[in-house]
């Protein structure tokens, strides 16, 4: 018995979402940081709000990524006194964290408002409905 189109497209798309969401979430934690510094618990509302709520992160994938830039040399972290309890570690970008996220917009980002690419995913959008 083969599954139906239906059946095997509901498999196999939360898969490969989770796979392309583990990838941008490195992304999004980069690009909430060009707003201001901030400590990791912000950065989950922030990326939800840029996500349009499409990504969602959990506590130790955020502090896996920021121990990883840190090593990079990509982040900054800087232990702050906070009103509402014990201190707060913000995190920015450095130079080289904001050069590379810069490039990799420009490289990556920056073509999906190219208009050929808009106009070819348009026709396939309205040819597969």
């Amino acid at each position: 018995m083969t599954k139906s189109l239906q059946t095997e497209v509901e498999e196999l798309l939360p898969k490969w979402e989770g796979s392309f969401k583990k990838g941008l979430l490195s992304f999004w934690i980069l690009f909430s940081l060009t707003r201001r510094p901030m400590y990791a618990y912000e950065m989950k509302d922030e990326i939800l709000e840029f996500s349009q709520g499409s990504i969602s992160a959990e506590d130790n994938s955020i502090y896996r990524v920021l121990r990883r830039f840190i090593n990079a040399g990509l982040i900054v972290g800087e232990l702050q006194a906070s009103q509402n309890g014990p201190a707060r570690k913000y995190y920015s970008l450095t130079h080289i964290g904001t050069e590379l996220l810069r490039q990799f917009t420009e490289r990556n980002l920056l073509v999906f408002q190219s208009d050929v690419f808009i106009t070819t995913i348009q026709n396939f959008l309205d040819n597969n409905n």
